[in-house]
Order: structure tokens, then C-alpha cells, then sequence
């Protein structure tokens, strides 16, 4: 196999499963918010797929260490397959109410957390094989995972305009399937972890694993300060990506075309942010680019919708602020990447997206709650402020200051982190 075919096949089914899960969080809020009108109801289901997505991505960690992350990933989509294709069977013949589809969104989650966490696994030991900086793989990888969400976006809008939100998620499960595919043809078999290689009766248990993950990460300072700005960021973005700019869209008088456009404008421009990362990532100063980069993706693009603005300046905000955000993923991912030995890549991977997803889940509920509390504008400016400061604790903590540490290592099976087996 062809040192780069590894890379490449990951980033096949990297675009394709990425494209369908950008088309279905489009299509699951607006199908939501067409038929109950609630801005809350729209949150609660968004909910009820990123609370199992978490949980699940969070213990799926060591099986992916114990079970090879391409094992784990092609199970995963597979059964994705089925459940997606289910809500738009179900919605054709007239049974996809409320209590039908939040399990179905619940169990989507499920499944996508090990699937996301696995693909995520694969790429240290994608960077070896190409012999590439990980700053570059992460890059090309972000670059990506941006132009799925575009093509995701723009597609979804123009599809649900055209056949509906529940029909719409064939094209989803399609994805699947494809990706599913292209990881059993084409990945290798990623390596276990050598703890991993020894008889069963001497390996440790699952929860002896999960623990070892969870020493480690909350004994590295840098990782503990990213989980939390992320978590927090994430919870706004949730709520403005599943019902603040819905509702926006809705109120305007516009339609679910104009919604993934939108998203589609801030995925577009990020492509070129991750492929600017991604050909000279390895020399950027990575603190003061992720600051500056968090500083335009945050705050701005809650700001402008708030004061209703133009249209117009609603799509250059989200352009700059999406490119801004080509430089984030990449310089994390690197981060994180070279502070977590291989024998510890799983789980740590995992636990750590997992905690950086955590509340995710509440982000589409404090939406809706404050919008029917406060009013729409009030809800944008509210959240988009406290976006700001968050934005702002790189520069207070010194903690962050380990972003350009040096790479860790496994040297001894008893290290700190390690509970002494």
C-alpha cells in the first residue's frame, strides 16, 4: 500500500461522513422547528443526540485501544446506516412525531461518538506513515473536515428546499455507508496499544483503562485548559448553530436555503484558514494564532445578527469568522496529539473530545430558553459576550503557555499517571 493511501482513505470517508452529519444537523432542527414552531423543543432534540454523542465517544475510548480504532469505526457507520434511513422511512408514511424521532436522534449519537473518536485515533499513526509533521496532517485534515461542512451545508439547504428535512437524511445515511466502505478497503489496521499485546488473564480491566485516560488527562495542564474553553465555546456555538441562526433565518422571512448558505459561507472560508495551517503550521507561534483566531470566530458572528444587520454583513461576518476558524482545529489537534503517548492515543482522544463536547448537549436548550425568555437579540448579544470572554483566557492563564511544549513520551510503564500495574 501506497504510503499516502492510508491518508487519503481516511479523508474520503472523512468528507463523506462529515458531509452527512453537517446535513443532518440542518435538516433534524429545521424539520423541528417547521412542525412544532418551538424554539425549545428544536434545542431538546439537538440535545438528545449530543448527550449520548459524549457519553459514548467518551467510553468508547478504550475500546477503540483494545479493538483497533478501524474496527470501531466500521461498526459504528454501519449501524448509523440503519438508524439514519429510519426517520425518513418513518416520515414518509406519516409516523415521525416527537416521540418517534428523539430516540432515533438519541441513538444516532450514540453510534457517532466511537465513530468521530476512532477516525480521530487513526491520525498520529496516519502522520507516521506518510512521514509528515502532524501539524500538517492535522491541517489537511481540518481542511477537510471544512470543505465537507460546506458541501454538508450548502447541499443540505438545497435539499431540504427541495424534498424535505425527513427525506433529506437519505443522502445521510448514503454517507455512511460509503464511509463504512472506504475505511474497510482502505485503512490499515491501526496498531494496539502494547499493554494490549499481553495475555488476557494479565490484561487490565476496561475500568483500569478508562482510569489511566482520565489520570493522565487531568494531570496535563495544557489539556485541562483546553477541555474547558472548549466546553464553554462549544456550548455557544451549539446554541447558535441549532437555534439561535434557525430562528434568525425563520424571523427574517428566509428560508432553509439561506440557512445552509450560511453555513456554507463559514465553512467555505475556513478551508482556506486549515489549508494556510496546514502548509506552515509547524511554524506558527500556535498561542498567539489560536487567540487571535478564537478572538474572530467568537464573538462577531453573535453580534451582527443581533443588531439586524444586512444580510449582506451577516455572510462577511461569518466568512471571516470561518476563516479564523481554519486555524483552530489544526493547532489543537497537534497540541494534543503530541502530548498523549501511543499507548494512551484512544482513550485520552476520546475522553478529551468527549469533555470539549460536554456540554454541548445544554447548548441548543440555554438557546431556545434564553430566546423565550430575553427575546432573540437580547439572546445573540447575551451569549456572544460571554463567547468574548471566554476568548479572552488564553491571555489570563498561564497554563496555556504549554502549547509549544515538548512532545510526551511513554518511557516508563510506571509513570505518573500510570495507577502502577
Amino acid at each position: 500500500m501506497r504510503r499516502g493511501g492510508p491518508f487519503l482513505a481516511l479523508a474520503a470517508a472523512e468528507t463523506l461522513s462529515l458531509s452527512g452529519t453537517r446535513l443532518s444537523t440542518i435538516a433534524i432542527p429545521w424539520l423541528v422547528l417547521s412542525t412544532t414552531g418551538s424554539p425549545v423543543l428544536t434545542g431538546l432534540t439537538a440535545m438528545m443526540e449530543m448527550l449520548p454523542y459524549v457519553v459514548a465517544k467518551a467510553l468508547g475510548g478504550p475500546l477503540i485501544d483494545r479493538a483497533g480504532a478501524k474496527r470501531i469505526a466500521i461498526i459504528s457507520d454501519t449501524a448509523s446506516v440503519l438508524v439514519v434511513a429510519l426517520v425518513p422511512l418513518l416520515d414518509l408514511f406519516g409516523l415521525l412525531g416527537m416521540p418517534v424521532l428523539l430516540p432515533l436522534v438519541f441513538a444516532m449519537g450514540v453510534l457517532r461518538g466511537p465513530s468521530d473518536a476512532a477516525k480521530q485515533a487513526m491520525v498520529p499513526d496516519i502522520a507516521t506513515l506518510a512521514g509528515v509533521p502532524l501539524e500538517r496532517v492535522t491541517g489537511v485534515a481540518s481542511a477537510i473536515e471544512r470543505l465537507a461542512s460546506t458541501a454538508g451545508a450548502a447541499g443540505a439547504g438545497a435539499l431540504i428546499g427541495l424534498i424535505g428535512p425527513g427525506q433529506a437524511l437519505l443522502v445521510n445515511a448514503a454517507t455512511f455507508a460509503a464511509a463504512a466502505l472506504i475505511v474497510a478497503v482502505g485503512m490499515p489496521g491501526t496498531r494496539r496499544a502494547p499493554a494490549l499485546e499481553t495475555p488476557p488473564a494479565e490484561r487490565a480491566s476496561y475500568l483500569d483503562d478508562l482510569s489511566e485516560g482520565w489520570r493522565f488527562l487531568r494531570g496535563d495542564a495544557v489539556l485541562v485548559s483546553i477541555v474547558a474553553m472548549v466546553a464553554v465555546t462549544n456550548l455557544f456555538d451549539q446554541a447558535y448553530h441549532a437555534v439561535l441562526l434557525p430562528v434568525w433565518t425563520r424571523d427574517a422571512g428566509l428560508g432553509p436555503e439561506l440557512l445552509g448558505a450560511m453555513f456554507a459561507a463559514f465553512a467555505g472560508a475556513s478551508i482556506a484558514g486549515a489549508a494556510i495551517a496546514a502548509a506552515i503550521g509547524e511554524r506558527m507561534p500556535r498561542l498567539t494564532v489560536y487567540t487571535v483566531a478564537f478572538l474572530l470566530t467568537g464573538f462577531p458572528r453573535f453580534l451582527v445578527p443581533a443588531l439586524d444587520a444586512p444580510i449582506g454583513l451577516v455572510f462577511a461576518t461569518l466568512a471571516i469568522a470561518g476563516f479564523a476558524s481554519g486555524f483552530l482545529n489544526p493547532i489543537l489537534s497537534a497540541v494534543i496529539f503530541e502530548r498523549i503517548p501511543k499507548p494512551l492515543t484512544g482513550r485520552v482522544t476520546a475522553l478529551n473530545t468527549a469533555l470539549c463536547f460536554a456540554l454541548i448537549p445544554f447548548g441548543g436548550l440555554v438557546g431556545g430558553a434564553l430566546i423565550s425568555t430575553l427575546g432573540l437579540a437580547a439572546a445573540l448579544f447575551v451569549m456572544g459576550t460571554a463567547y468574548l470572554a471566554t476568548t479572552l483566557a488564553p491571555l489570563a492563564l498561564k497554563s496555556f503557555r504549554g502549547f509549544d511544549g515538548e512532545i510526551a513520551e511513554l518511557t516508563d510503564a510506571r509513570a505518573p499517571w500510570s495507577s502502577g500495574r
